[in-house]
């Protein structure tokens, strides 16, 4: 019993560290690792997780060798990424080209081979990014993280702005300057304002407490929006 309980709580502690250690890791690396990963970032990714795995079950290699092999493999890819920003013919290499498989309305069969591609899974994507005629799309690129690309044909795709004469002001960003009840300063300063017109702004919106706010939003005009906790529900759900 003694001896279960001192695995236990050996395993318990390796998983805990190599937790942690691939947390280290991959905010050293930074957001690729976790947004879509090229052929070289998931070979590093899946061999990382893989050693991690190791390190919190078999409790006869020292913590010292797995730690070690998971830092070679982050360094690997950060240098990896400097030098391919550095060099064209390295970038190509290591994370390819994109590579068009539908050019005007025609579908490239060798391009398809090229990059293995299963005809039934590129009408999947086609139908899943709304087009089931593939006489209307005008490009298709697989992009080197793997993801289809689309542009529409110049008489199928949506009337823009620019198409019947507009200009509309840009829109810019929206700051959060409330979360989940919490004012978040940094956010409000950004946009140019203070707490006291912050104050206000609840005011007029009929808002006595900050705590009752799940979202505060201020646009590049300056108008406010809140959105308040426990809104009542949907009486008809129309996803049920």
């Amino acid at each position: 019993m003694i001896e279960f309980a001192g695995n236990f709580f050996e395993v318990l502690v390796r998983a805990l560290v190599s937790i942690l250690v691939l947390f280290l890791l991959t905010k050293f690396m930074g957001f690729k690792q976790i947004s879509q990963l090229n052929l070289f970032d998931y070979i590093v990714g899946i061999s990382i997780g893989s050693i991690a795995a190791q390190m919190a079950f078999d409790p006869d290699i020292p913590y010292y060798a797995t730690i070690t092999a998971m830092a070679v493999y982050a360094l690997i890819e950060v240098l990896i990424s400097f030098l391919t920003t550095k060099s064209i013919r390295l970038r190509s290499f290591v994370t390819g080209t994109p590579v068009i498989v539908i050019n005007k309305g025609k579908i490239i069969e060798a391009s398809l081979k090229k990059i293995k591609y299963d005809l039934n899974d590129l009408l999947t994507e086609c139908r899943i990014n709304g087009y089931f005629d593939v006489s209307e799309i005008e490009c298709a690129v697989m992009e080197t993280d793997g993801r289809l690309s689309f542009l529409a044909k110049a008489d199928v795709r949506p009337v823009t702005p620019r198409d019947i004469g507009l200009s509309p002001a840009s829109e810019g960003l929206v700051a959060n300057v409330i979360l989940d009840g919490n004012l978040m300063q940094s956010a409000l300063k950004s946009c140019g304002r203070d707490e006291n017109w912050l104050q206000k702004q609840l005011q007029d919106n009929k808002i006595k407490d900050i705590q009752t706010v799940l979202l505060g939003t201020v646009d590049v005009t300056g108008v406010f929006r809140a959105y308040l906790k426990n809104e009542p529900p949907l009486k008809h759900d129309p996803f049920h």
